[in-house]
């Protein structure tokens, strides 16, 4: 805890000073273009990764990168979908997972949560992604964690397209839709393309959407 601090002191004494200017035309309200969705792991930072200033980037971490599908799930993550596309009209929402997701693992390896009863209960809203990972052939365990990765963001793709306020922006044009897969180990990203329904590199195909 002491480093954090630390950090804070740093933050307030030499990084505030320098960027004034900025934190005094966010003082008073935001125009964030994009939601970030991705998952809790600390080595994911979705600001790092895309270089964003703050205000740029309204974001959303949580356990797995999981958006339920539209309705009274407790959490928070269907309010701050409405809110980002209804109230602050982001044009752009990525879903972020990422290599090594330990909540991707737990499902990929059918890891016994039974002493962790709300993530167990969380991670039910990856079970269609599971169950098309499971109906393919992989050449090892870290293939199949992969694999998960990939089809869990699928899945939140298609589950947040449930939400009514992503779905009416969808239907005027307002809003694009991302799938990114983050690999801790290289920096890189991989993207869907709606033309072929695959990740491809980022780097090597910066217009890939869907």
């Amino acid at each position: 805890m002491r480093d954090i601090i630390n950090g804070f002191l740093r933050f307030q004494q030499d990084v505030f000073p320098a960027r004034k200017a900025l934190f005094k035309t966010l003082a008073t309200g935001q125009t964030p273009k994009a939601l970030f969705i991705s998952c809790s792991d600390s080595r994911m930072v979705p600001e790092l990764v895309t270089q964003r200033e703050p205000g740029e980037l309204f974001v959303i971490r949580n356990a797995g990168n999981i958006v339920p599908s539209f309705g009274p799930e407790p959490g928070g993550v269907s309010a701050t979908v409405e809110y980002a596309v209804a109230q602050l009209k982001v044009t752009d929402i990525v879903i972020c997972g990422h290599s090594d997701c330990g909540a991707m693992t737990a499902i990929a390896t059918c890891a016994c949560l039974d002493h962790m009863p709300a993530v167990k209960h969380w991670l039910h809203y990856a079970d269609a992604a599971r169950m098309i990972n499971e109906s393919k052939n992989h050449a090892n365990e870290k293939d199949r964690i992969n694999g998960m990765v990939r089809e869990n963001v699928i899945a939140q793709l298609n589950n947040i397209r449930t939400h009514p306020s992503v779905a009416l922006a969808l239907a005027q044009g307002g809003l694009t839709l991302h799938g990114w897969v983050y690999d801790i180990e290289s920096g890189s990203i991989d993207a869907l393309d709606a033309a072929t329904n695959k990740f491809v590199s980022l780097a090597q195909h910066p217009t890939s959407k869907l």
